[in-house]
């Protein structure tokens, strides 16, 4: 199965997940992407990665790794987001020390921190994509919220479990349309559950 480059987009607030965040991936090559719900220490630890004149006074944790692995000469040669099950993505850091490889388990959160650090290309599977992965239309551009239609107060719905999976994919749709790409994978994954 071949591997599909990811770069980061962005990353927003979670407006559906209390304290949470929600990390958004491209497809280098094509126009899908995948949203991924991390944590608030995660973000604020890829968040500084990403912006270089931020330096904490304390090294964070996965800044730490960065200095321990250089020490001892292991380099991440990539990352791999390998599956979702449940609407939780797992992933493995391919790990490279004396030209011997070394696969570990790793958060996927934790796998881009340190991905942003090492300088180390992420990729994924085309099943993982299909699974997980939504599609902005080019030409696409946020909604006036001036004026709410009842697709979008669809898409703002909090019980989702209510929902049939036609009002579910309804709900995406506008979702992406609006942006709101966290909300997106949320109703993605309850989408999932069901099947």
């Amino acid at each position: 199965m071949s591997l599909i480059r990811l770069t980061i987009n962005r990353i927003s607030y979670s407006q559906t997940h209390n304290g949470a965040y929600a990390l958004l991936l491209n497809e280098k090559n094509g126009n899908r992407k995948l949203p991924i719900v991390i944590g608030g220490f995660e973000a604020q630890s890829i968040a500084v990665a990403l912006e270089n004149e931020i330096r904490p006074p304390r090294p964070l944790t996965h800044d730490l790794f960065k200095s321990f692995s250089d020490c001892f000469e292991i380099t991440i040669k990539q990352v791999i987001i390998h599956k979702i099950v449940d609407g939780v993505f797992f992933s493995s850091l391919i790990c490279v020390r004396d030209k011997i490889e070394e696969i570990i388990d790793s958060r996927t959160s934790d796998a881009i921190a340190l991905a942003i650090r090492f300088n180390s290309p992420i990729f994924t599977y085309e099943n993982v994509l299909e699974k997980a992965g939504i599609i902005l239309k080019p030409g696409e551009k946020k909604k006036n919220t001036d004026t709410v239609s009842n697709d979008d107060a669809l898409a703002k719905k909090v019980d989702y479990t209510k929902l049939s999976i036609m009002q579910l994919e309804k709900a995406i749709a506008v979702a992406v349309k609006n942006e709101d790409y966290e909300l997106a994978a949320h109703l993605r994954d309850e989408i999932n559950k069901r099947k």
